[in-house]
């Protein structure tokens, strides 16, 4: 098994190079190295916790800087953690949120970014009200993870992910694997996050005029059952439940265990994205793997590209809760994740992140990221959608898809109860 270990000389390397730099390229020149100044980090993104957490050790040690990691809490929504934070007077220095959250935040708590250095290597950069609120952490997408190796295994053949563009060529492809021996070929996350606001969500990302499908729905107006590409999707999602390891407990799958059997050849695919390679990489994994747009039979192009773009934001508070002091420190450490080489390899080579900025050496990026940045590259990326209500992730990923995953609600049933669901939805003002 393959352990994530931050080597002391790693440690020592970033620790002399922050020395070296002293304060931070970018943003004010009175930074606050050496000034033994704490700032708190919201990290919304959990699977990146212990790299954070180590690299937040190396960075006091180099600057005098003391920075708080704290891990967000999976029970409840990023938004109202932050919102109690903000009722209590003790926001984040820094709070890592959901593109949707900078644009409800910004006008109140987020402090302008629009002079620092970073901001000319980026486009994802997130503005409101002509303020850049909105530090863009990484490029993500999503779709079916494959493990070439295993196929290959199995057929005898160089795997091509754009031969199984459809869902009948992927469905063939999964009887040819399960008649060679891997009796289940598909691993599908039960985590409500990946279910509701990674799968459903493409429902919305895949229509013609998303944000147009989302007000209907909550209008009442939409017919979800007849939309086609909802049935497309579904259809698909179908045959992931078909094929699916844990099939009949399927919402009980541990997703530690589903990435390793993918990690090792004894599934195929499952859907994901490339920030699962932070825990695909602690298993013996096997090196031909990539990400692929998900199989639908469709009259359009949508199964040629992935879903993503820019993924989770910093944001540095501005309200007078937070010191000038620390949210100069704030904006030093921000500066550093894009100027300095150690801070290029802490988002690139110990977690796995796919970067923002095109100053940023991108080739030591992992097998699932080099994949995204390819798609990201030839221009095939459908957008997120960012202005979903703040509970369908919990609601639609957790009390409705994690049912139809353990095949306890049929499709009409779950048309129905989405439908219901919006129908009391809190719209997102953007």
């Amino acid at each position: 098994m393959k352990k994530r270990l931050l080597s002391l000389m790693v440690v020592a390397a970033m620790s002399a190079s922050l020395v070296a730099c002293g304060s931070s390229e970018g943003g004010s020149s009175d930074g606050a190295s050496g000034s033994g100044v704490s700032i708190t980090v919201l990290n919304s993104k959990t699977e990146i916790q212990t790299q954070f957490e180590e690299m937040a050790e190396a960075y006091e040690e180099a600057t005098g800087v003391h920075v708080e990691v704290y891990n967000a809490d999976t029970d409840t929504t990023v938004a109202s953690q932050v919102a109690t934070k903000y009722a209590s007077n003790d926001p984040y220095t820094l709070t890592m949120v959901d593109a949707k959250d900078i644009y409800s935040l910004a006008d109140d708590y987020a402090y302008d970014l629009s002079n620092e250095d970073w901001a000319s290597h980026t486009t994802l950069g997130i503005t409101v009200n002509d303020k850049l609120a909105g530090f863009p952490v990484c490029v993500e997408a999503r779709g079916i993870i494959y493990n070439a190796d295993a196929i290959e295994a199995i057929t005898g053949e160089t795997f091509d992910p754009s031969s199984v563009a459809t869902l009948d060529d992927f469905q063939a492809l999964l009887d040819e694997l399960k008649a060679g021996g891997m009796e289940t070929p598909v691993g599908v996350l039960s985590e409500y996050w990946s279910l509701g606001a990674h799968y459903f969500a493409e429902v919305y990302e895949q229509q013609e005029d998303p944000d147009a499908f989302v007000n209907s729905l909550l209008a009442g107006e939409a017919d979800l059952g007849s939309n086609e590409k909802f049935n497309e999707l579904m259809d698909t999602f179908d045959t992931l439940i078909a094929y699916n390891y844990a099939k009949g407990s399927a919402a009980n799958a541990d997703r530690e265990e589903s990435s390793m059997m993918l990690a090792q050849g004894d599934i195929a695919f499952m859907f994901g994205g490339n920030w699962d390679w932070s825990v695909i990489n602690q298993y013996d994994y096997t090196e031909n793997m990539g990400i692929m747009p998900v199989p639908e039979n469709t009259s359009d192009d949508t199964n040629t590209k992935l879903v993503g773009g820019g993924s989770k934001y910093f944001f540095v508070d501005s309200s007078d809760a937070t010191s000038d002091e620390q949210r100069q420190a704030a904006l030093d450490f921000l500066n550093w994740l894009v100027s300095d080489p150690e801070g290029n390899a802490f988002l690139t080579e110990q977690c796995a992140l796919v970067p923002a900025f095109d100053n940023i050496d991108a080739s030591a990026l992992d097998p699932l990221s080099l994949s995204v940045k390819s798609y990201a590259d030839a221009g095939k990326l459908i957008p997120n959608y960012n202005y979903l209500p703040d509970d369908h992730m919990t609601v639609v990923g957790q009390e409705i898809m994690q049912k139809y995953l353990d095949e306890a609600m049929t499709r009409d049933e779950l048309v129905t109860a989405v439908e219901d669901y919006f129908k009391t939805a809190t719209p997102i003002e953007h």
